[in-house]
């Protein structure tokens, strides 16, 4: 897929339809949600699917996401306990995937799955992905849009720069709200977080009125974004850090002298939208060590430490 020519397309109904369009003759396409920049294509096209995976340099393995503009549409896809339903009811269009059984009649790819009887589906709250659903009429699979392993995008220019020639068009809807990815939940057997991300834990836990079990990594993932090593930049990262070294660069939080700071009010919402951009500020400047300030582990600071501990991880095959 490299050096192919790749198109950019307005955030408006002409653009929309035109990127549509290459949907349904196979084509990769990146667009934005709430979240970050998705790159999608037909959920129901294995031959498109493939080319994704190639793309991205992303291992077969790992299930991919399928957008959908409404919780009616993913009902043709997935069954619903009462407990998905209520958490989907609540918090749909949002930041939330939930990991469901697949309808037998369905139409997915396994390519999708990777093969498992469960589904990875939500329903993004951004007006140009839902133009571009609406436009489509169809499942739309979608991991981030960037390289495997590397720092997901949150701005058309990340995209641009990161995707350029390996896909077929990217639409240009500005920059992601969120900044984080959705938090993936399954329902079953019992409610448990497979991945924290721009919806809190808290808030689903309220919802539930219970506490989420956990997941633990795994190198046979059951749902996207599992992989223990994820979203890394170019240079090392040290977490915790409460001291700089002279070789190190400063990604900071909070009220501290900073190269890059997530949030000089220590404010942790104003910190997801801007951790993925500053790892690609950090690539840019070319920092090979990168020092990283203590940031809270609680609310939207759980999700922003769990990309930080996969981007410090040891790189071995990872994918976004």
């Amino acid at each position: 897929m490299n050096n192919v020519t790749t198109e950019v397309f307005a955030a408006d109904d002409a653009g929309l339809s035109s990127a549509a369009c290459v949907l349904e003759q196979g084509g990769l396409v990146a667009f934005p949600t709430e979240t970050v920049y998705g790159l999608g294509v037909d959920a129901r096209d294995s031959d498109a699917v493939a080319r994704l995976y190639q793309a991205k340099g992303r291992p077969s393995f790992n299930p991919l996401i399928v957008h959908v503009a409404s919780l009616e549409i993913a009902e043709k896809y997935v069954v619903f306990d009462a407990v998905a339903r209520s958490l989907a009811q609540a918090f749909w269009p949002g930041a939330l995937t939930l990991v469901l059984p697949l309808r037998l009649d369905a139409g997915i790819s396994p390519l999708v799955t990777a093969g498992l009887d469960t589904l990875a589906i939500r329903v993004p709250d951004n007006s140009v992905a839902q133009g571009l659903m609406a436009a489509f009429d169809g499942p739309i699979a979608a991991p981030s849009a960037n390289p495997s392993g590397q720092v997901s995008p949150t701005k058309f220019t990340h995209v641009q720069s990161q995707m350029a020639g390996r896909i077929n068009g990217i639409v240009d809807g500005g920059d992601c709200g969120v900044g984080l990815e959705s938090t993936i939940v399954a329902t079953q057997p019992v409610p448990t977080l497979l991945r924290a991300g721009g919806l809190p834990a808290e808030a689903l836990e309220a919802a539930l009125g219970d506490t989420l079990a956990l997941a633990g990594e795994t190198t046979a993932p059951s749902s996207p974004g599992q992989l223990a090593s994820h979203y890394a930049p170019k240079g090392t990262v040290r977490l915790n850090a409460v001291d700089v070294e002279p070789d190190e660069t400063l990604l900071g939080f909070g009220a501290i002298e900073a190269t890059v700071n997530l949030s000089p009010s220590g404010d942790l919402v104003e910190a997801a939208a801007a951790l993925f951009d500053a790892l690609h500020q950090l690539n840019a400047l070319g920092a090979e060590k990168i020092a990283v300030s203590p940031i809270p582990d609680n609310g939207l600071g759980r999700a922003i430490n769990d990309r930080l501990r996969r981007a410090a991880a040891p790189r071995s095959g990872a994918a976004t």
